[in-house]
C-alpha cells in the first residue's frame, strides 16, 4: 500500500511530476477519512444537553413538544411530549404526556404514556397510565387504570383489539301484536 522508500527519494519530485501529486493524494485520502469519520461522528453524536426547566413560576398553556429533556415545576395546560419528562413536585399538568421515560414527582390530570413510568412518593396522578414498565413508590397516589403495552407510545395508546370493551347490546325494537 505505502512504503518509505517511494515517499521518501530524493529525486521522485523532479523525474516524475505526476507521482508527488499523486503520492500525497494517495496517502491523504486514508487520513482524511478518518478525520472525517471522527468529525462527522462527533456532529452525528449531538453533545448532551441540559433538560429544559419551566420553572415554578411558568404557566403554559398550550402543547409542549421537544425530542429532548424537559423538567416541568410550573403549571401546564395542554399536552406534552419529549424523550425525558421530569414532573417537579410543585408541577401540575393538566393534558397527556408521552415521553420514553417520565418521572412523577408532582400532580398530573391526564393520560401518562411512556415506555418507562415512574411515581415518587409524592407523586399525584389521575388518569390513565398506559406503560412498559412502571415503577410506583409507596405514598404515591393514584386514581385511573393501568394498562401494560409493549408500545405505549405507538398508536396514540389505543387499546389492543382484544382489550376494548365490547359495543353496548341494542335494544330489541318491538314487536307488533300478533292478532
Amino acid at each position: 500500500m505505502f512504503s518509505k522508500s517511494k515517499m521518501n527519494q530524493p529525486g521522485g519530485d523532479a523525474d516524475k511530476p505526476n507521482q508527488p501529486a499523486s503520492a500525497p493524494a494517495a496517502s491523504t485520502p486514508p487520513s482524511k477519512p478518518a478525520a472525517l469519520e471522527l468529525g462527522a461522528g462527533a456532529a452525528a453524536m449531538k453533545p448532551k444537553v441540559a433538560a429544559s426547566t419551566l420553572s415554578s413560576d411558568l404557566n403554559i398553556k398550550g402543547d409542549i413538544k421537544t425530542s429532548g429533556d424537559i423538567q416541568v415545576e410550573g403549571d401546564v395546560e395542554g399536552n406534552i411530549h419529549a424523550h425525558l419528562l421530569t414532573v417537579g413536585e410543585s408541577a401540575v399538568i393538566r393534558g397527556e404526556v408521552v415521553a420514553d421515560d417520565i418521572v412523577v414527582n408532582g400532580r398530573v390530570v391526564g393520560r401518562v404514556r411512556g415506555l418507562k413510568v415512574r411515581l415518587t412518593s409524592t407523586a399525584r396522578v389521575e388518569g390513565d397510565i398506559i406503560h412498559k414498565t412502571i415503577a410506583i413508590e409507596s405514598g404515591a397516589h393514584f386514581e385511573g387504570a393501568v394498562q401494560r403495552q409493549d408500545d405505549p407510545l405507538g398508536a396514540g395508546g389505543a387499546k389492543p383489539a382484544g382489550q376494548q370493551k365490547p359495543a353496548a347490546p341494542q335494544p330489541k325494537p318491538a314487536e307488533a301484536p300478533k292478532v
